[in-house]
C-alpha cells in the first residue's frame, strides 16, 4: 500500500526549493503525494504563483484561501485562524500519513497544529536555523517541537535541533534543496534572461528582494523608502526587483515598489516572482544582491555574486564570505554596494558532498517506521 505524502506551500520561495522533492514524490512507486496550496500562492496581489505549480505539470488536491486583503499584524492573526479551520478539514480529508512543509513562515503554525491534533507526523525541512530580526525565528522552532521527522541542511542546524529535545536519529542532515535546483537547472543566456523579462541589463545590474522586519515596529517604510533612495543614486545600474511576501507590511514594500519602477522604467523592472529558472537565472547575470532574503545567504553565493544583507532580519545564520552586512543607514548600505560591485570571489563547494538532497528526503518518508512515532520522549543532552 502507497504511503501518503502531503507537501504544503504556500509561497513562491518554498515551492522553489520543494519543487525537487515534489517531483521526485510524484513518481516513486511507493509514494502517493498530496499536494496542498495556500497563503500567497492564490492571491492576485502577490501573482497567483499556484499558476507556475500547474505549469509545471503537478496536481493540486487542494487550494486554502488564508491572506485577507491587509498585511497588518492583526490580519496575519486572522488569516492564520482561517487557515486552522481550512486545513483541519483538508486533513481530516485527505488523512496523509506524513505531512510535509518547509521554513519558518507564521502559516505554519495553524498547518503543523492541526497535523498534531488530527495525530499525523509532520516532517520539517530547514529547522535548526536562526533569523532574530524576525518572527519567524520562533516560528521555526515551535514547528521543531510539532514535527517528527526533520530535515536540516547543516550539522550546525541538526544539533540545534537536538539541542530542542529532538531525538538525533530521526533528525537528518540532508544538505540544501537550493544547491541541488541549481546544480540540475539550465540557466537562461543573457540574452535568452532579457527576452523572458522584458527589459535589457546594463553595465552594472542589483537584484533586489526586501522583507518587512517583523520584529520591529513601523519601520518598512522609512527603512524601504532609505534603500530606494540609495538605488536612486547608483549610475549605469539597473534594478530587478522580486517583491515582497505577504508578512505583515509586505504589501506597502511592494506599493513602493510599484510606484519606484513607475517613475524609472528605463532602469528599473519588477516581478511578484520570477520563477525558479528565472531567478536562478538572475543570479548569473547580476552584480549583485541586496535585501534581506534567505537566498542572500543560501544561494546568491554560490554563483560567485556578493550579497548585501540589510539589518537583522537574517541575524544568526550561517554565512559565506559573499555577504557583506549592513545596517539600515543610507551612508553604509551605499558603502556596501560600492564593496559589492567591486568584488571577486570563488564559491568553494567543496563542503558540498551530495547535490541529491530530494533523493534522501524522499527515501526517509517512503521506509521510516511511523509506528510510535507520535509519543515523542524528550531527548536529553548529556551536560557535564
Amino acid at each position: 500500500m502507497k504511503r501518503k505524502i502531503c507537501v504544503v506551500t504556500s509561497t513562491r520561495a518554498e515551492y522553489g526549493l520543494l519543487r525537487p522533492l515534489i517531483s521526485k514524490s510524484s513518481i516513486n512507486e511507493n509514494i502517493e503525494l498530496q499536494l496542498v496550496v495556500t497563503g500567497s500562492h492564490l492571491s492576485v496581489e502577490f501573482g497567483l504563483t499556484y499558476k507556475e505549480i500547474e505549469k509545471d505539470g503537478f496536481r493540486i488536491d487542494k487550494k486554502i484561501e488564508m491572506l485577507l486583503s491587509s498585511d497588518s499584524d492583526i490580519a496575519v492573526l486572522k488569516s492564520m485562524a482561517l487557515a486552522q479551520l481550512s486545513f483541519a478539514d483538508t486533513f481530516d480529508n485527505l488523512r496523509p500519513d506524513i505531512i510535509v512543509v518547509l521554513g519558518d513562515r507564521f502559516e505554519l503554525l495553524p498547518i503543523v497544529s492541526s497535523a498534531l491534533v488530527l495525530k499525523i507526523p509532520v516532517a520539517h525541512i530547514h529547522g535548526g536555523e536562526t533569523t532574530e530580526g524576525a518572527l519567524d525565528e520562533s516560528v521555526r522552532h515551535a514547528v521543531t517541537k510539532m514535527s517528527h521527522i526533520h530535515f536540516p541542511s547543516h550539522e550546525v542546524y541538526k544539533n540545534r535541533i537536538v539541542q530542542l529535545g529532538e531525538n538525533h536519529k530521526r533528525v537528518y542532515n540532508v544538505g540544501s534543496l537550493g544547491y541541488e535546483n541549481i546544480k540540475n537547472t539550465t540557466l537562461l543566456t543573457k540574452t535568452e534572461f532579457e527576452d523572458s523579462i522584458n527589459f535589457k541589463l546594463a553595465s552594472k545590474n542589483i537584484l533586489v528582494t526586501y522583507h518587512p522586519v517583523t520584529l520591529e515596529f513601523d519601520t518598512v517604510e522609512e527603512q524601504f523608502n532609505d534603500i530606494l533612495e540609495v538605488l536612486d543614486g547608483l549610475e549605469d545600474t539597473h534594478i530587478i526587483f522580486t517583491k515582497a511576501n505577504a508578512d505583515a507590511g509586505g504589501r506597502v514594500v511592494n506599493e513602493m515598489i510599484d510606484k519606484y519602477v513607475s517613475a524609472n522604467e528605463s532602469k528599473a523592472v519588477a516581478f511578484h516572482s520570477l520563477g525558479l529558472k528565472r531567478y536562478l537565472s538572475a543570479l548569473s547575470h547580476v552584480d549583485c544582491v541586496l535585501g534581506n532574503s534567505s537566498s542572500g545567504l543560501l544561494e546568491v553565493p554560490y554563483f560567485d555574486i556578493p550579497t548585501v544583507n540589510i539589518g537583522d532580519r537574517q541575524k544568526g545564520r550561517l554565512r559565506a564570505d559573499t555577504v557583506i552586512d549592513t545596517d539600515n543607514r543610507k551612508e553604509n548600505i551605499i558603502k556596501a554596494i560600492d564593496k559589492a560591485l567591486d568584488y571577486s570571489h570563488k564559491f568553494d563547494d567543496s563542503n558540498i558532498s551530495d547535490y541529491n538532497v530530494s533523493d534522501k528526503i524522499v527515501k526517509v518518508l517512503e521506509s521510516i517506521e511511523l509506528k510510535g512515532i507520535l509519543k515523542k520522549k524528550f531527548y536529553d543532552l548529556k551536560i557535564k
